[in-house]
């Protein structure tokens, strides 16, 4: 009996083994993409990609046997002309279902899909977060960001890859860091080494860009990557990484490292990266070899810190660090240490998460882009990003505080409709936005709300707040905001609506509120409300496509 049982266990053994043999797909790669389609009914399943015998690229999956919920694909340029295989720990039948294409799935409906936000930068398929290593570069702004290729739920973390001349239109490339023994790709930041203090330029270009990322399995390691072709290919450091810091700092939350140069041609390059509880500010010579200096307490993941003049004087600037969601310090930066002279300050709520600005901008600009956390329900792309902004300082009857405003560039998308310099009345104004409802149309409006008394006033879509302010009480959307450019109870405002979400910039940007908009109508209904409220300086625009 013994006997047969094991007879029976080594040929249910030898079946699995056939099955894991027969999970395989293996072919030489002559079209440039591998269309999959996804079913979020099932579970994931590892599919390993191997071309002429090396491992290259691990991901979880879960392909769909039947009707699919949408297709993804998989871009095979790096390996054409090579013999691809497919290995899969799940049914044999689902490699059956994928197939080569020199086009993807969708393709003639890409930008067209009836969710897609028409002037909010998202990627073709799967899931985005954050925006990484945003970057300057020969006429070319970089935006990399947190990508999950293969579903529109988080996973298999990728870095994506945007550019664009205006800071408006966006241009996807291919993918660019990949999962690796270390783990997935989680966020980071880029700066371009103008002195090649790294070594990574050659003679036939000695100005690399350098990239500084997380790397996400057991705990978070910092490492490096750089580039020698406009930032379109990235090459992993040999020796990453180049901070494995989780021991001193007591905790495996250690990432998002966000790098500067600071001084002149004496300077050094700093590092600020989240650790437990804050940043953490780290030195170096050559990007390589880092140093830990200092840290400070109360902030969240994503750091930042840069500085800026307030009210535009040059002769007098301050630092400014910052966190993911938004709230920012205030203080002084001596390249080792940040000092807090006042904060925790926040200047926006909503879905802005996780914020990174550029380095090196040809016109010394803070440019600042966030992830917009906004879910596009029957889509195959998940979340968007929100405008570019440009970040200032400027004196209140608070203290510094920190605005941001679209930059301008994103003007150049707007189509004036209507205007009117004189006082409107509430219902004068809702008359004229009727005129825009079109779910499709973006829409931009801009004007000055007076209120002749402390009195509640709201936005509606179809009925429903998009944002309301009760300045009895100093709340915007319920939370505290009182206005601290303008006296009394008028204040200018700034609302972009897109197909999906909507920004809303108040007191000349010193406080922004962005939120989704409940989608499925075929008309959009807009009003304002306000019983003793006068409108002034009314624009409409109508917001061009950027696809």
């Amino acid at each position: 009996m013994k006997k047969t049982i094991i007879a029976i266990l080594c040929l249910l053994m030898a079946g699995s083994l056939v099955l894991a043999q027969e999970a395989q797909r293996e072919f030489k790669v002559n079209q440039r993409y591998l269309n999959i389609p996804i079913d979020h009914q099932r579970d994931n399943f590892k599919l390993l990609f191997t071309a002429n015998g090396v491992d290259s690229l691990s991901v979880d999956l879960s392909i769909a046997q039947g009707e699919p919920d949408y297709w993804i694909y998989k871009d095979l340029s790096a390996y054409m002309g090579k013999k691809l295989k497919l290995n899969y720990d799940g049914p044999s039948t689902d490699l059956d279902r994928m197939y080569m294409a020199d086009t993807i799935v969708g393709q003639s409906l890409l930008y067209k899909e009836k969710l897609r936000p028409q002037f909010h930068y998202t990627t073709r398929r799967g899931w985005t977060n954050d925006p990484n290593g945003l970057v300057y570069y020969k006429g070319e702004y970089h935006m990399y960001y947190q990508h999950n290729p293969y579903s529109t739920g988080w996973g298999n973390m990728t870095w994506g890859h945007a550019v664009s001349r205006d800071l408006v239109h966006w241009e996807e490339l291919g993918d660019v860091l990949f999962p690796d023994r270390f783990g997935t790709m989680f966020s980071g930041s880029a700066v371009v080494d103008w002195r090649n203090t790294s070594g990574f330029g050659t003679k036939a270009n000695p100005t690399p860009i350098v990239y500084a990322y997380t790397t996400h399995a057991q705990w978070q390691k910092q490492c490096i990557a750089y580039s020698l072709d406009n930032g379109r290919t990235l090459v992993k450091y040999a020796d990453n990484p180049v901070i494995d810091s989780h021991e001193a700092a007591g905790s495996h939350e250690t990432r998002d490292p966000k790098v500067f140069w600071y001084g002149g041609e004496d300077g050094h390059w700093v590092m600020a990266l989240f650790e437990k509880d804050g940043n953490s500010i780290y030195t170096s010579d050559d990007l390589k070899n880092w140093t830990y200096r200092s840290h400070v307490a109360g902030f969240d993941e994503c750091p930042d810190l840069f500085c800026l003049p307030v009210d535009g004087d040059p002769a007098n600037k301050k630092w400014v660090t910052l966190g993911a969601a938004g709230i920012y310090m205030i203080g002084d930066f001596d390249g080792y240490k940040f000092t807090p002279e006042s904060g925790r300050h926040q200047n926006t709520l909503g879905t802005f998460y996780a914020s990174q600005t550029f380095s090196d901008t040809p016109d010394g600009r803070r440019i600042q882009i966030a992830w917009g956390r906004i879910s596009h329900p029957g889509m195959p792309f998940h979340s968007q990003m929100q405008l570019p902004t440009e970040l200032t300082l400027h004196t209140t009857r608070d203290g510094i505080r920190l605005a941001s405003n679209p930059v301008l560039e994103v003007k150049t998308l707007l189509d004036r409709k209507f205007t009117a310099d004189k006082a409107m009345s509430v219902e004068d104004v809702n008359k004229a936005l009727a005129q825009f409802t079109d779910p499709n149309q973006g829409l931009h409006i801009k004007a000055t709300m007076k209120l002749e008394a402390a009195c509640y006033t709201a936005f509606k879509m179809n009925g429903a707040e998009v944002f309301d302010y009760n300045p009895s009480f100093g709340l915007f959307n319920g939370h505290f905001y009182s206005t601290k450019e303008i006296s009394g109870l008028e204040f200018p405002i700034e609302i972009y609506i897109d197909r999906t979400g909507v920004e809303v910039f108040i007191d000349n940007g010193l406080y922004s509120w962005s939120s989704p908009l409940v989608c499925g109508s075929d008309t959009r209904l807009f009003e304002f409300e306000g019983w003793a409220m006068t409108i002034h300086d009314l624009a409409i625009d109508t917001v061009a496509s950027i696809w």
